[in-house]
């Protein structure tokens, strides 16, 4: 499976499980730790883990093993490391507070739904 064919099928699995406001932010040339970081958020605890266990079922669908998982127990937080594609899945009350899309600001956004609708 490609970078791409992950990010999309991971963004694929955010948006199934009703993740609200998908970022894409295209890493590539700005942090060695991965291609993309896709940021979005839940409304529960239990949406943000939904979201994050989607993420992990379709990889190991199509042949892609996590690397690791952190902060699914609590949910307000989980980071799911796909390797060249890093997931930030938020509670909605934490993701304005740690801004991750200020922080990484240099990183152009992509447009990665409109892929999928097509």
């Amino acid at each position: 499976m490609s970078d791409r064919q992950l990010l999309l099928t991971t963004v694929k699995a955010a948006d199934d499980k009703r993740a609200e406001d998908i970022v894409v932010l295209n890493m590539k040339g700005i942090s060695s730790v991965a291609d993309y970081f896709i940021i979005c958020h839940g409304n529960s605890d239990k949406q943000v883990q939904a979201i994050a266990s989607e993420m992990k079922e379709k990889a190991h669908e199509n042949g892609h093993d996590i690397k690791r998982m952190e902060g699914y127990e609590e949910g307000r937080w989980i980071l799911v490391d796909l390797g060249d594609v890093i997931a930030h899945i938020f509670h909605r009350e934490d993701r304005s507070y740690y801004n991750l899309e200020r922080l990484w600001g240099d990183a152009p956004s992509e447009d990665v739904l409109s892929e999928l609708d097509q």
